[in-house]
């Protein structure tokens, strides 16, 4: 048997940018104090622990869907096509798979969606912390890129600040135009 591969993603809630899904193989038996669903952890905290999940995982591997096939597909959609990405990279590491939430990504090996399973299982709370870093990393350069949307402080959130700043400067070509609050301003 080879391993368990933790998969998750970040992003699906916002309005720009890509949902970006990790999937990680841990070794049998690791300990990572702290491990915990990722938006449970400050920024600082998150950072710390990514560098020994990727130092200590046996694999790791991200995988994206951007903006423009979240608008094509619908953010589920694109979800569940990002974790395959993800597990592809992997896929000679594991052959079971937990995701977490409620819908399977029609991966090639067998597993199951634990709902919460982000709070439960080892290996998803390294892959949400994983996906959560790169995407935070993401949309610091997002933010260098289009300037004055603030990316970089509500990370594409449906802030109010986020909000506003659509309305002053209209959608950004990061911006997902599927989604109503973006639809506004186009």
């Amino acid at each position: 048997m080879r391993g368990v591969a933790g998969i998750d993603e970040v992003g699906r809630g916002c309005l720009a940018g890509p949902v970006i899904a990790a999937a990680v193989v841990l070794p049998p038996g690791l300990a990572l104090p702290g491990l915990a669903d990722s938006k449970q952890l400050s920024a600082k905290r998150r950072e710390a622990l990514a560098g020994h999940i990727r130092a200590s995982a046996l694999a790791w591997a991200l995988g994206r869907a951007e903006a423009s096939e979240i608008d094509r597909m619908n953010i589920l959609q694109a979800s569940l096509l990002a974790m395959r990405r993800a597990y592809a990279q992997i896929a000679a590491w594991a052959d079971y798979a937990k995701v977490d939430g409620n819908r399977w990504p029609e991966l090639p090996c067998p597993g199951e969606a634990i709902v919460g399973g982000d709070q439960l299982i080892a290996e998803i709370s390294a892959a949400s912390i994983l996906a959560k870093t790169a995407r935070d990393a993401e949309m610091l350069t997002l933010d260098l890129l289009y300037p004055g949307y603030g990316f970089a402080g509500h990370k594409a959130y449906p802030t109010r600040e986020h909000v506003a700043r659509l309305q002053a400067l209209g959608p950004s070509p990061q911006h997902r135009r599927s989604f109503a609050p973006v639809r506004r301003f186009l």
